[in-house]
């Protein structure tokens, strides 16, 4: 039986506008309640949904979002891999819902076994991932490329402000769906104000894609629907995740909040 495609990320995109991207934490405080929040965003206004799978050792994850993934890991069973997979499944059933990306760490794919991991993310309707530790020229990096590339799975790479213009290159040529901006050295949550050399970065990173590379979205930092209004100003889309994830014990807050964001993003 033909594994069925992957619906991709990029439709995220095609509204003519900026997108907006929301970081929620999966089994974050319980699946029922990370259930109810992610359709809370999708309601409210969320263009595409960055779910992320708890894990133990993550590298770019701050305090809010490590002790979000601390609870859903020590929840009754546990929550990783597998329990996101199956919990994405369940919201992508829905109509009209978003398309899903997966932020994960590259442990967990190689315990799962890339190629399973490709074919039961397309089976649960996701359409991409994200994964920090790993870089887009790496031999594993191939491997994962050939496996999620066939089933029509989005791969999303990081640009940094440290990158050089080689690396940007690199960056943007690899990555499917969009260019992932992190807006400044460190790790994710909130900030006051955004970095006074956020524009010059994404205008980097703009300049270094070629003809028919993804579209540029921006995260780290943005908290307010008044920073996320700025980065829509600059970039194709906005990523907001720590000041999401603070309010994903309550799903009516987190779906005004994300109400409030997509107003601000949208009309930016």
């Amino acid at each position: 039986m033909a594994q069925p495609a992957a619906p991709g990320l990029g439709r995220a995109f095609a509204q003519g506008r900026p997108a907006l991207i929301t970081y929620l934490m999966a089994g974050y405080p319980d699946r029922a309640t990370s259930l109810e929040s992610l359709r809370a965003a999708a309601a409210a206004g969320a263009d595409l949904i960055e779910l992320g799978v708890p894990y133990a050792e993550p590298l770019a994850d701050g305090p809010t979002i490590v002790d979000a993934a601390n609870v859903a890991r020590a929840a009754e069973g546990g929550f990783g891999l597998v329990e996101t997979l199956e919990l994405a499944s369940e919201f992508t059933a829905g109509p009209l819902m978003p398309p899903v990306a997966l932020m994960t760490y590259l442990n967990p794919m190689l315990r799962y076994g890339l190629p399973r991991v490709a074919a039961d993310a397309a089976a649960a309707g996701v359409g991409g991932f994200i994964v920090p530790d790993m870089p887009p020229d790496s031999p594993m990096t191939g491997q994962w490329l050939s496996a999620a590339g066939s089933l029509g799975l989005d791969t999303v790479f990081l640009a940094a402000p440290t990158s050089t213009p080689d690396r940007l290159r690199t960056v943007t040529q690899a990555s499917a769906g969009f260019v992932y901006v992190v807006s400044s050295v460190g790790v994710t949550g909130e900030r006051e104000e955004l970095p006074a050399e956020l524009e010059q970065l994404v205008a980097r990173v703009k300049a270094a894609r070629t003809a028919g590379a993804p579209p540029v979205a921006v995260g780290f930092g943005i908290s307010t629907p008044g920073q996320a209004a700025q980065v829509a100003r600059m970039a194709d889309g906005v990523i907001v995740g720590s000041a999401i994830v603070k309010r994903q014990r309550d799903p009516r807050a987190l779906g005004a909040f994300v109400a409030d964001l997509a107003e601000a993003v949208h009309r930016g």
